[in-house]
């Protein structure tokens, strides 16, 4: 596990490759499967691979000014992920809690997925910049949903680059902060 932590990371050059329908199957039963509160499920996963639509929706995740994302198009996969309603045990701790788990899930799926296609030989970014509404209209989402975040996937170079971490002992301690 932990050379798979070590070998992912945001990936923003893809290679003009298409992608094996049971990869993504794959990548998307990691999400599925992936613990949630009271096993709430707030999620609902959309592939988006067919050309036209992969270009409007990757359109959707672009900044011009800002120079975000503009990497979005040459990914031959997106993964839209669009929170759902969870199941009333987790809505009600939510309440009594006073915390939104449905976040902390749906975090815990994209990161099931992103390793899953770092497994799979494939890159991953997750994005969270986006025209929400530009994003519902596209793929025919309810206004009453809310897209959590995108994520491409495709083929890259597979070239590591230094990952830079803080040191253990800024992040971790034993039985006191």
């Amino acid at each position: 596990m932990l050379d798979l932590l070590k070998s992912r990371q945001s990936e923003r050059k893809y290679l003009d490759r298409p992608v094996e329908r049971e990869k993504i199957v794959r990548i998307t039963e990691a999400g599925r499967l992936s613990p949630s509160a009271s096993n709430g499920q707030p999620w609902h996963f959309i592939v988006v691979d067919e050309p036209a639509v992969r270009e409007e929706v990757a359109a959707a995740t672009e900044s011009e000014l800002l120079r975000m994302n503009l990497f979005a198009r040459q990914a031959p996969v997106l993964i839209v992920i669009v929170g759902e309603k969870s199941n009333l045990t987790s809505r009600a701790g939510d309440l009594i809690k006073q915390m939104d788990y449905s976040h902390i899930d749906i975090g815990i799926a994209a990161a099931s997925m992103i390793y899953q296609a770092t497994a799979e030989g494939l890159g991953t970014c997750i994005l969270g910049w986006f025209d929400q509404k530009r994003i519902r209209k596209v793929l025919g989402i309810p206004s009453s949903k809310k897209v959590e975040m995108v994520i491409t996937a495709g083929y890259t170079d597979n070239r590591l680059r230094e990952k830079i971490r803080k040191p253990p002992g800024e992040v971790i301690t034993y039985n006191r902060y």
